[in-house]
This record gives C-alpha cells, sequence and structure tokens, in this order.
C-alpha cells in the first residue's frame, strides 16, 4: 500500500469526529464567551469571591479588605448620583533627568500608561457631594506605585487651583509607596510644593479632607497626606513612613500585630475615623456641609 493510501487513525481526519457528526459544533465549544476574571481571589481568606459581586461591594471583600481601586471608581462612588467633570491636569517633561534604573524612565512610563489608561497617577474632578461642590483628587497606586513625582505635584498644585477658583472644599484619596527615584530631587521638591498648595487652602479658608487608603507611605504622607483638616482613612489601610519590614530590620524587633494599620493610627491620634467606602459618600457630605456652612461658591458645570 501506497504511503499515501495508509488509513488514517480515527478521529484524526479534518475537523475530527465531532466535526463530522455535528458541522459547526467545534466553533461554538471554541468560542471563549465567559471572562477570564470571572473570579477572585480574597488576599485575606483565600476565599474565590464571584467579581460581580466584589464590584457590587466596591470592591470589598466579605472579611472587609479594601482592595485596591483606581481612580475611576472612586470617582463615580464619592460624587451625587456618579456625575462629576474631569479636570484636567497639567503635562510636565515625561524624563527630565534622562533616568535608566533597570530600564529607561520612559519605558516605564510608558507600559504604566498602557496598563492604566491614565497619563500619570492623579485624577482629578470636580461635582457635588452631598450638594456641596467639591474638588476631589485621587491617586492611582496601579501607575507606578502612585509615586510622587512632578506630574503629581502640578497635577495637585492644578486640583487645588480649581479648588480655590471655585471657593469649593478639596479631598483627596492618598495611596503611594513615596517618592519616584527616577526623578530624583525634582521628587523631593514636590513635596515642599504640595506643603504650599495646601497653605493656599488654608488662606481662602477652604477645607482639606484627606482619604488614607492603601498603602499611603514615604514622601506623601510626610507631606499633604497628613496636612488635613480631617483624616479619614479606609478600614485595614497600611499609613506611614516606611514599611513594616524596613523598620523591623532598622530597630531588630518584631512589631506589634496590626502596625501601621488605619485601625492603629486612629488608636494614636494620627486619624480621626476609619470608614468603610459604602459610608464614606454620607461621611463626607456630612463633614463637608458643616464646614461650608454659610459660604457661597460656584457650581460644578
Amino acid at each position: 500500500m501506497a504511503e499515501d493510501e495508509k488509513p488514517k487513525a480515527p478521529g484524526r481526519e479534518r475537523g475530527g469526529w465531532l466535526a463530522r457528526f455535528a458541522p459547526g459544533v467545534r466553533k461554538l465549544v471554541n468560542r471563549r464567551d465567559t471572562p477570564d476574571n470571572l473570579w477572585e481571589k480574597c488576599p485575606d481568606t483565600g476565599e474565590m469571591i464571584f467579581r460581580p459581586d466584589l464590584e457590587a461591594a466596591l470592591w470589598v471583600t466579605p472579611a472587609g479588605r479594601h482592595m485596591r481601586i483606581g481612580p475611576d471608581l472612586p470617582l463615580a462612588y464619592t460624587f451625587d448620583g456618579g456625575r462629576f467633570r474631569v479636570v484636567n491636569l497639567p503635562q510636565t517633561a515625561d524624563d527630565p533627568l534622562k533616568v535608566t534604573y533597570g530600564k529607561p524612565y520612559s519605558a516605564s512610563l510608558a507600559a504604566a500608561r498602557k496598563a492604566t489608561g491614565h497619563a500619570d497617577t492623579m485624577a482629578a474632578a470636580v461635582g457635588d457631594i452631598g450638594g456641596v461642590t467639591t474638588v476631589v483628587l485621587v491617586q492611582d497606586f496601579a501607575f507606578m506605585g502612585a509615586s510622587l513625582g512632578s506630574a503629581a505635584g502640578e497635577g495637585f498644585l492644578a486640583a487645588v487651583d480649581e479648588a480655590v477658583k471655585r471657593q469649593a472644599p478639596f479631598v483627596i484619596f492618598t495611596a503611594s509607596g513615596g517618592a519616584r527615584m527616577q526623578e530624583g530631587a525634582l521628587s523631593l521638591m514636590q513635596m515642599a510644593r504640595t506643603t504650599l498648595a495646601v497653605q493656599r487652602l488654608r488662606a481662602a479658608h477652604l477645607p482639606y479632607v484627606v482619604v488614607l487608603t492603601d498603602p499611603t507611605y514615604g514622601g506623601v504622607t510626610a507631606s499633604y497626606a497628613m496636612l488635613g483638616d480631617i483624616h479619614l482613612a479606609e478600614s485595614g489601610a497600611a499609613i506611614g513612613f516606611s514599611g513594616r519590614r524596613v523598620i523591623e530590620q532598622t530597630i531588630r524587633e518584631i512589631l506589634p500585630p496590626g502596625f501601621q494599620t488605619s485601625e492603629f493610627q486612629v488608636e494614636r491620634g494620627m486619624v480621626d475615623r476609619v470608614v468603610t467606602r459604602k459610608e464614606l459618600p454620607a461621611i463626607l457630605a456630612s463633614v463637608l456641609r458643616t464646614l461650608m456652612m454659610g459660604r457661597s461658591r460656584l457650581p460644578a458645570a
């Protein structure tokens, strides 16, 4: 028998037995209608959580863990009815020092922008919270650890300018690992610049409310994150200057359980109140109405 006349093994013909039995079924079987990210794993318990349920709970797990989220969701659930107007933030030079650390800084920025869809870590908007026109600034930890660089500093200043122009209170959701090392001294300068911007709010007698989220560390904690009139913190958020491991290695002691969490900071007077995402809008509305009582302001739109 010639080589090309040898019988083929069962099921080896084109399309296999399924194609012969029911043409077109294979396309339906191969079609991936189910998303890959339908389930999320709780970092505390290891429990698998149905993603739509987690989204409905504002990304708070049944165990109470407030998972890290980007800027879009805080803006949506904080403003009345989810209505707000985005505040355009100024652009800055991408790589002023031409730094390469492992890989070029410009490549790191490009990768972060592709992953998050944002130009940098800061996102700002103006809208009403409990009927009070408010400027809100949110840091995105997914963008290079929300590190404090020139763009973040300029974003902070631009958002403060918007608040002063509108005579509106200013709220910030902080999240950061600290200074952006690729920008060297330019990054450290943002600590002073943002501190001076907070003083502009003080001079205008405008409330400055800080919502600390997980994690808030380094130069951000050492500057604008701890200068608020009111400090709220999400449950379980890590708040400090240096991380737990660095401190333990330095002092060569084991730190107590819950060290640097928001609950730990409330007990020691660094935070005014621990809040959940579900109750935050109502708390912010109450605080802002009280602090802005009797003041006139420009509308959000």
